[in-house]
Formats: C-alpha cells, structure tokens, sequence
C-alpha cells in the first residue's frame, strides 16, 4: 500500500487535484510535506527495480527535528527472519511516479548492511554507530547550524 492509499485525513487530495494546471507530482502535500504515517509501509527498490523491502518505522532526532533514519524491513517470509535495517533518510529518494522509494544498493550489499533484529534494536544516538551507518551508504549526518 502505498502514502496516498494511506492517507485517511485526504491531505493527499488538495484543491489543487482539481486544477489541470498544476502537474500531478505537486498536488496535494507530498512530495515536498508528507504525513509521516502515510509512509510507513511504502516499497523500497533499487536502481534495478529489485524489491528490497518496505519502511517499517520513522526515526526522528528530537534535537534538531530532522528526520534521521527509516527502519526498512528486508528478507525473511511472512515477516519471520527478517532484518531491518536504519538507512539514513537522505540515502532514500522518492519515485513520486510509482508511489514508493529508491535506495541506491543492490540486494546482495544491503544483506551485507548493519542491520538489527526487531527484538534487539541499536543505540541510534551512539556517534559510533551513526558513522558506521552514514558510512555504509555513503551519506552525512544532519549537523545543525551552529547557534541553535
């Protein structure tokens, strides 16, 4: 399922859903504002179109207000002997076209991810281990502007 069959409030239906002019990737809030719990669930591919998941969880850093990692969910059958995985916000890009996200990584690479069981979850806040994941796909942490 995806953000706009999800949308129970109908912020995915704006005025603007009636107006012709205005291109079907701007209407409603998304992509630019998206309600968080529309999220959960979307798909996850790569490049290749390969299936690698869907987000479970949205994590925020209630210090900066920044959206910091989504929990995808990858391998395992009906939910059991999954992995999930805390890939960095700014490595997912979203396919407003298809209603899902794309993560830059094949399958075979994100099994080799620093991933966690759902009954063993990491420190998010230790530096250590937020380098080791930044690391791993290639991105940055949020720094906040220096006066904040």
């Amino acid at each position: 399922m995806n953000y706009e069959e999800r949308d129970s409030f109908g912020m995915y239906n704006a005025i603007s859903a009636l107006d012709d002019t205005v291109p079907q990737r701007n209407r409603g809030p998304g992509p630019y504002l998206m309600g968080a719990d529309t999220l959960l669930g979307n798909d996850v591919v790569n490049a290749k179109d390969e299936d690698l998941g869907d987000i479970k969880e949205i994590m925020l850093d209630m210090r900066t207000g920044q959206v910091s990692y989504a929990v995808l969910s990858f391998g395992g059958f009906l939910g059991l002997g999954e992995k999930l995985f805390a890939v960095p916000w700014t490595a997912l890009k979203l396919d407003t076209v298809n209603k899902r996200f794309v993560l830059d990584a094949s399958r075979d690479r994100l099994e080799s991810a620093p991933g966690f069981d759902e009954n063993d979850w990491p420190d998010m806040a230790d530096t250590a281990w937020e380098k080791g994941v930044h690391d791993f796909y290639g991105t940055q942490p949020y720094v906040a502007p220096r006066g904040n």
